[in-house]
């Protein structure tokens, strides 16, 4: 049999695992009395001369038989094994060949069977049963002993507990005792504190003793049970090993003429090593690997093409790159594998010293790291050999690109504000790191144009260089083609070669909610205000608008503007009394639910109901009353006359286009949102953090401070559509705040 390299300890392995080792060592010592009643079988063959003895030797065989395809190669192998047996089989067909020739020679070893080994056996597992069953009886005693002491823990605990409120009956009697009988009810005060702390010292002795004997039957009561069952077990097999080379050593002794085929079985079973019937049951189970083949190029169904690398020049700076990239990885993946590699080196001997006994490491832990670093060293090394076959493949085709390329240090990064890509143009949306920037040159582009970019780094530059190399770039990003549709006489006109609306003159992105018109002109926003020409002096004859993309929101740095200034608008002459509240106008309201009036801008109306705290109240203009939004309406003072205090009111703040220029006439006003009337659903208001200017019909122009209701937060294009006067628009959404 093969040595024994690792020696368990049923104790240290299994801890409290006694009822299934109890049960694996009663099978055991269940299975010697097989074991004998196959002797007293024999014995009584041997008793009955050859045709009885080689009756049961042919039993025996067929029962072999039966299983020796299952035990030898199992139950589905790929190889049919023929003749052909595992040595464990070998070895009983050995045993059984030689009793079957020697069967007339067999009456007095048939005898020496019984007394010999048969009884024994059976004797030996007799004992072993009783030595099992005392076992299990002290297993139950351990249980009951600890159960015990945690009974008397528990009853120890309810005394604690019961001496302890008889303490504080004491001290109440005490308390409520009169002076003759003070002393008394002290002094048994006092005696039921000194029998209190005695009975807790007692508790605390006990839950010291409890744990101790809960620590010594964990590790060591049940432990040192375990590890006697086990020697038990073994001592079963050392026994049962015993007595079968007894009964080889009788059978060679007793026949000297089949000496030499007793000598071969007795040789025959220490070479029964269980590697041998493994060896066989893999050879017989392995299967011919149909390796799948390599693959190829396969031309798509639309586009016929060969598998030649594509070598142009915007292919070449792809493959540059890429080249570059791989060859940077790999020397740190060669590295990297290499270091794993020892690791793994040093772990392997570190396991053959421990199975040598020259290091007192677990083994399984040391397999269990050794099987880590392997599975490390596999990823690392997948990783090399991809970046390998990667650079070889460029090489062969095109050469070394890399050599003189002067390659950007690209750092991923998170843009805050709407940024341009240098190599397309197009916008580097979302606010985690979906592009590269060089810390260099300040190179900014998309992911996915990384590996487009030429390795063309000017180097390190300061900020002004890079700003500079900035506005290059985009100077030569916007020269690719715009086509406008129309003309503004209707006209169509061909592409021009002029790229507009890009970082620095509100560059183009792509929205579904919404499309405007967006004004050419300079390539950055001026602070100088537009004059926006009134509804009735429409041209008569109109341009054919030309719709685009939504544009994108622009940073608020660069479009902050002042408030535009207003003029206070004259206040009619007010025919309201003086002892009602009265109040103005401020914005036009148009009333659109249950209970609301529409009222013009700068009409006088008498106050019914002040707000009181939903944003609304209640007026009566002229014949009319209803509810308007009191932000809408601006009070009087009761001091002063409604005409006066309407003329004095602050210029409105909210507008929808930008302050005109001279000789322009003021657009409509437009309130600031609109509160929800009680038992309304709760809406969400922003603020304005900068001033912006609409540029077109779709946006709110606001300045700081401007009070909005939410429509939608962001969809994705940095634009939020908000309402204010029963309009909704958009306006940018990094440019408001919620509040």
């Amino acid at each position: 049999m093969a040595e024994v390299d690792v020696v368990p300890q049923f104790g240290a392995e299994l801890k409290d695992a006694f009822k299934p080792v109890n049960a694996w060592v009663s099978n055991g010592i269940s299975w010697l009395d097989e074991v004998q009643q196959f002797y007293r079988e024999r014995s009584a063959i041997e008793r009955e001369y050859a045709s009885k003895l080689t009756a049961l030797c042919k039993k025996y065989q067929e029962r072999k038989a039966k299983k020796s395809s299952n035990l030898s190669v199992g139950d589905t192998p790929s190889l049919t094994p023929g003749s052909l047996e595992c040595a464990s089989l070998t070895t009983w067909a050995t045993q059984l060949n030689a009793v079957e020739s020697h069967a007339a020679e067999r009456e007095k070893f048939g005898l020496e069977l019984v007394a010999q080994i048969a009884e024994p056996l059976k004797q030996a597992a007799a004992r072993y049963e009783d030595i099992r069953k005392c076992h299990v009886e002290y297993h139950g005693r351990l249980e009951k002993e600890r159960d015990s002491s945690y009974g008397d823990l528990k009853k120890l605990k309810g005394k604690y507990d019961g001496v302890c409120q008889e303490v504080e009956n004491r001290r109440k009697k005490m308390e409520s005792a009169f002076d003759h009988s003070k002393a008394k009810a002290q002094g048994a005060y006092q005696q039921q504190i000194l029998e209190m702390n005695n009975v807790k010292n007692t508790y605390l002795i006990g839950i010291n003793v409890a744990n101790k004997i809960k620590e010594k039957y964990y590790h060591e009561y049940v432990p040192e049970l375990l590890d006697s069952l086990q020697d038990l077990n073994e001592t079963r097999v050392t026994k049962l090993n015993a007595l079968w080379s007894l009964a080889a050593s009788l059978e060679n002794s007793t026949l000297s003429k089949s000496m030499d085929h007793f000598t071969n079985l007795a040789n025959e079973i220490p070479r029964n090593e269980p590697r041998l019937d493994s060896l066989m049951f893999v050879r017989h189970n392995v299967t011919q690997l149909q390796e799948p083949a390599d693959f190829t190029f396969e031309p798509s169904p639309v586009w016929h093409d060969d598998d030649v690398l594509v070598t142009d020049e915007a292919a070449k700076v792809f493959l540059r790159n890429l080249l570059s990239k791989s060859k940077g990885q790999l020397r740190e993946l060669r590295m990297e594998s290499d270091k794993k590699r020892r690791e793994i080196e040093s772990a392997k001997r570190l396991r053959q010293n421990v199975r040598e006994g020259r290091d007192n490491r677990d083994e399984v832990e040391v397999v269990k790291s050794l099987l880590f670093l392997q599975e490390a060293l596999h990823e690392t090394d997948r990783k090399r050999l991809t970046t390998e076959v990667e650079t070889s493949t460029i090489i062969s085709v095109v050469g070394d690109l890399s050599l003189g390329a002067k390659n950007h240090n690209f750092k991923a990064q998170t843009f805050k504000i709407p940024t341009n890509c240098d190599l397309c143009g197009e916008r580097i949306w979302g606010l985690s790191a979906k592009g590269f920037d060089c810390r260099d040159c300040g190179y900014t582009c998309h992911s996915k144009c990384e590996m487009k970019v030429p390795a063309e780094c000017p180097g390190e530059q300061t900020k002004e260089e890079k700003k500079k190399l900035k506005a290059e770039r985009q100077e030569l990003t916007n020269a690719t083609p715009v086509f406008e549709p129309t003309s503004p006489n209707g006209a169509s006109e061909s592409p021009a070669l002029s790229r507009r609306d890009t970082m620095n003159s509100l560059s183009s992105g792509y929205a579904t909610t919404a499309t405007r018109t967006v004004s050419s002109g300079a390539s950055k926003p001026t602070t100088e205000t537009t004059t926006k020409p009134p509804a009735s002096s429409a041209p008569a004859t109109k341009p054919t608008v030309t719709k685009r993309n939504r544009i994108v929101a622009p940073p608020p740095a660069q479009y902050i503007s002042a408030p535009p200034p207003t003029e206070p608008s004259p206040a009619p002459p007010s025919s309201l009394k003086p002892n009602e509240p009265k109040g103005k106008m401020l914005y036009p309201y148009q009333g659109n639910g249950e209970g609301e009036i529409t009222v013009d801008e700068g009409q006088s109306v008498i106050i019914v109901e002040p707000d009181d705290g939903s944003g609304w109240m209640r007026v009566r203009a002229g014949a009319l009353d209803g509810l308007v939004p009191a932000s809408y309406v601006e009070t009087a003072p009761p001091s002063s006359s409604a005409g006066a205090g309407l003329a004095d009111r602050r210029a409105s703040v909210y507008s929808n286009s930008s302050t005109s220029q001279a000789g322009s006439v003021a657009p409509k006003r437009v309130g600031p949102a609109v509160a929800p009337k009680r038992g309304a659903k709760k809406v969400q208001y922003v603020e304005a953090l900068y001033d912006y200017e609409a540029r077109s019909d779709a946006e709110f122009s606001m300045v700081e401070g401007d009070r909005f209701v939410l429509i939608n937060r962001d969809s994705g294009d940095g634009w939020a559509d908000v309402e204010r006067g029963g309009q909704t628009k958009s306006v940018p959404a990094n440019y408001i705040q919620e509040v």
